[in-house]
């Protein structure tokens, strides 16, 4: 045993190492120690020794003394982060220095008005292995001079032996670049040796040829790791795979961390380059669709050509055809759902079998072929003008439904030319290429090893953005149509943030895009973990996450991975794919239900959405010119009152543990809400119930503008901004061209939702989001500095959202706003985002 005095590196006022202003030395991570707030600039040696480790910023040294213990001098809080600026070292590592010789000289009034603490710390690195050690506690310390404890150092040999990691299991990370503005330095460094103790397994970080025990923080401050540098985690022993994950996700949240901190003291160091996205000969460009990055082969799903005469002169030999190929196709699609397990997809082609029923289509196709046309060209112009009307429509739900139609009558008319159904094969990490996606497709995409797609039609906001999200893939919508011209088997990146297809990377992009996938992956792993925490930010503020379902399973999928509550049920699910209304004891049974599996979670109903040009067979409407702009949502429950009082009733029969919410669409006139609350207290004061939560949808320009007044008659408010934005742009989510430019982060639809949040909370009500914005990243700042109070988003993307919001402050986010609502276009909102938040996107 040897003993070994140290004395006080500076002058100035002696402070318990637990009064410290960091959490990482505060609590001893590093090593025990003492603090100063020091009086002059002049860092001393408290023991002769050798220069260990002089960081690059020259604000911490490491001295090791001839019995090996290792004392650190931390000058400054977060002073990593100034670069060197008021450091001037006056040794070099490798030096032999003796007690009190002098070792940096530092300009603390430069420190304070940089914003930080000027505190000093000196810390006993692996304290715990000290045989003994203590510290004098004086009030006022003099550098060079003053006693500062006296330290019973193990000699060598008495050490603990290393242990044998012979047969031991190993893990290796991929490659992974340090992003680290000021590299690696003593408090990642020690949160990461503190993070290996809860592993069995020995834990190293490799540089090059060089490595380090992860527990040995001089170790790893010796590998000089930097700002971009390649390391590689390793780990061996018995949970060697949980460690390395463990660690690397540290290292990714670390990272984030120090970025948002480092790009807001340093803009002028750390500038975030504004992203010019051009379509060139290796780049195809589109919309994101779904957020993410995926690199692998194209497979191209070319729109087949049909070939068949368009008139017949034997109309019963035509209508045989029909009856022959409908039949077939029905037992075809029997089969099909005799082989899937998810009940969910099932469902899927029980609606396909109602569609071939469709007496509408099967009235107009006969009608054609009496007047001459054969049965092909009677069939394909039905389907068409059916699934041209359902694209018109403004709810997602039955938009999509144009779809399924083009899927049971490429089906059927595939049948009538007696052609055979070829079996769609995409091969693994394929990247998907189509004009449009069926359901047929979906289903085999979920079923094989699809990484993502990109269609050549839609927008963010289309029908196939909502079906990329819920499965949770990237995806681009209105990609170039050269992309359908590309040869299958082509390396491609596809970048669902961007909106681009890059074809043949370099090796260069394929390692950036890897390692931007594994860090992605350890956030979805991370955010997955923490699924159940609460979604509050930094500063306090909670928000409630909550999913968008379109059924029971939806709702059941909601809850096991974080999901609140439901912020929209779509109850047009009960209504679809059927020839009758469903009845007030069906409705009531499938409410209950998704109620109790929600248990004392948040429930939004929204009343029947529907309407324009015959979207229910056993609802018959008038056509209408414009259907987009006619009868639908509450105008058409209010015109079909008997579906809509039986609606309302199965809802307030509902017994649950939590107040259901019931929600109106498409409200855009003060007397439609009164005139639907008219008939909804009528039915309530019918059962005797007490009076419900009331809110409206707002989707409609005028709701938004005249939010002050709708917010004195409703509970709350939820914003769809799928077709706010579509209304106020007046621009359609579905067409080719029009698509791209369809943005729900636009200026002129983020005004309409500060101007629909200040009128609901100055009347003290609640509003949610619940388009496709509530799924997009880098909406969430900007919603959160808008004041929203509720998210409804896709399944998949909760945890994730969750996750982010967590990393965010409202009052920085708020600060934003006067700048979003300025902007030009949604494109320059995403940028000043992404400028703000560099580390989350």
């Amino acid at each position: 045993m040897r003993e070994l005095s140290i004395i006080s590196p500076l002058s100035g006022k002696f402070l318990p190492i637990e009064q410290v202003p960091d959490e990482v030395f505060a609590t001893k991570v590093l090593g025990d120690g003492i603090a100063i707030e020091p009086s002059d600039n002049i860092l001393c040696a408290p023991c002769s020794g050798k220069v260990l480790q002089l960081h690059k910023s020259h604000h911490a040294i490491t001295i090791q003394n001839e019995n090996g213990q290792q004392v650190l001098l931390h000058i400054g809080i977060n002073t990593v982060n100034l670069r060197g600026e008021g450091f001037k070292p006056l040794v070099k590592e490798g030096d032999q220095v003796t007690l009190g010789q002098k070792l940096i000289e530092f300009n603390a009034e430069l420190i304070k008005e940089k914003g930080l603490s000027a505190i000093t710390v000196m810390l006993l690195l692996e304290s715990d292995k000290l045989a003994s050690y203590e510290f004098n506690k004086m009030d006022n310390l003099v550098s060079g001079e003053t006693p500062l404890g006296t330290l019973n150092v193990a000699i060598a040999g008495q050490a603990e032996a290393t242990k044998s990691l012979d047969n031991e299991k190993a893990f290796e990370s991929v490659p992974f670049i340090v992003r680290l503005p000021s590299g690696m330095h003593a408090r990642p460094a020690g949160q990461m040796a503190e993070l290996a103790k809860k592993y069995s397994s020995t834990i190293e970080i490799v540089k090059g040829n060089k490595s380090a025990n992860i527990t040995s923080i001089i170790s790893v401050l010796g590998l000089e790791i930097e700002l971009n540098d390649e390391i590689v985690i390793v780990a061996v022993g018995a949970d060697s795979e949980e460690a390395v994950k463990a660690v690397l996700q540290y290292l990714v949240a670390r990272e984030e961390e120090e970025i948002e901190t480092y790009s807001k003291e340093h803009k002028n160091i750390i500038e975030t380059k504004k992203v010019e996205i051009k379509s060139d000969e290796r780049t195809l460009v589109g919309v994101g669709a779904s957020e993410g990055v995926v690199i692998g082969k194209t497979s191209i799903l070319k729109t087949e050509v049909y070939n068949y005469e368009k008139s017949s002169a034997d109309a019963d030999s035509e209508r045989n055809k029909l009856e022959t190929a409908i039949n077939n196709a029905e037992m075809d699609i029997l089969e099909l759902e005799s082989k899937l397990t998810d009940k969910s997809k099932s469902a899927i082609f029980a609606a396909h079998r109602e569609m071939l029923k469709d007496p509408e289509i099967l009235e107009e196709t006969v009608g054609l072929i009496d007047s001459g046309c054969s049965a092909a060209h009677a069939w394909h112009t039905s389907i068409e003008a059916r699934a041209t009307r359902l694209e018109s429509l403004k709810n997602e739900l039955i938009a999509g439904r144009a779809n399924d139609i083009r899927d049971v009558g490429e089906r059927v008319l595939r049948l009538i030319l007696g052609l055979k159904e070829e079996t769609k094969s995409f091969g693994e990490n394929a990247i998907l290429i189509a004009q449009d996606l069926t359901p047929s497709d979906l289903i085999q995409i979920e079923e094989s090893k699809v990484l993502g797609f990109a269609t050549t039609t839609g927008g963010a906001t289309s029908h196939v953005a909502i079906l990329a999200r819920s499965m949770g893939i990237p995806a681009i919508a209105g990609i170039e149509a050269r992309a359908l011209e590309l040869e299958n088997g082509v390396e491609v990146i596809l970048d669902g943030d961007l909106g681009t297809l890059r074809l043949d990377p370099s090796q260069a992009e394929r390692e950036e895009v890897a390692l931007k996938i594994e860090k992605m992956n350890l956030k979805k792993e991370l955010a997955l973990k923490h699924a159940d925490l609460e979604a509050k930010t930094k500063d306090g503020v909670r928000l409630e996450v909550v999913a968008n379902i379109g059924g029971i399973s939806d709702a059941k999928k909601s809850v096991e991975i974080g999901g609140e509550g439901v912020g929209l049920l779509r109850s047009e699910f009960l209504f679809l794919d059927r020839d009758h209304a469903p009845s007030e004891k069906e409705q009531l049974e499938t409410y209950q239900e998704i109620a109790d599996t929600l248990g004392d979670r948040t429930l939004v109903i929204r009343t029947l959405d529907i309407g324009g040009d015959k979207a229910l067979n056993y609802l018959p409407l008038p056509s209408e010119e414009n259907p987009f702009l006619g009868v639908r949502g509450i105008r058409l429950c209010l015109q079909k009152q008997e579906i809509f009082r039986e609606q309302l009733r199965a809802i307030l029969k509902v017994k649950a543990k939590k107040p259901i919410n019931i929600m109106f669409p498409m409200v855009g006139q003060l007397s439609e809400l009164r005139e639907a609350k008219a008939i909804l207290n009528e039915e309530r004061e019918k059962l005797g119930n007490p009076e419900v939560n009331v809110g409206i949808m707002i989707e409609v320009p005028s709701a938004a503008v005249m939010a002050e007044q709708f917010a004195k008659e409703v509970d709350f408010f939820s914003i769809g901004t799928n077709d706010l934005t579509q209304y106020a742009l007046a621009m359609d989510r579905g067409h080719n061209e029009l698509a791209k430019s369809v943005d729900g982060l636009h200026p002129a639809v983020l005004n309409l939702i500060n101007m629909t949040v200040k009128a609901a909370h100055k009347h003290g009500k609640w509003v949610g989001v619940c388009g496709g914005i509530a799924s997009d990243s880098k909406a969430i700042p900007v919603l959160i500095g808008l004041g929203v109070d509720e998210l409804s988003l896709s399944i998949p993307n909760i945890p994730l959202i969750k996750s982010l919001i967590r990393e965010l402050s409202k009052s920085e986010c708020e600060k934003l706003i006067d700048r979003v609502l300025g902007a030009e276009s949604g494109a320059e909102v995403r940028e000043i985002v992404t400028n703000n938040w560099p580390s989350l996107y």
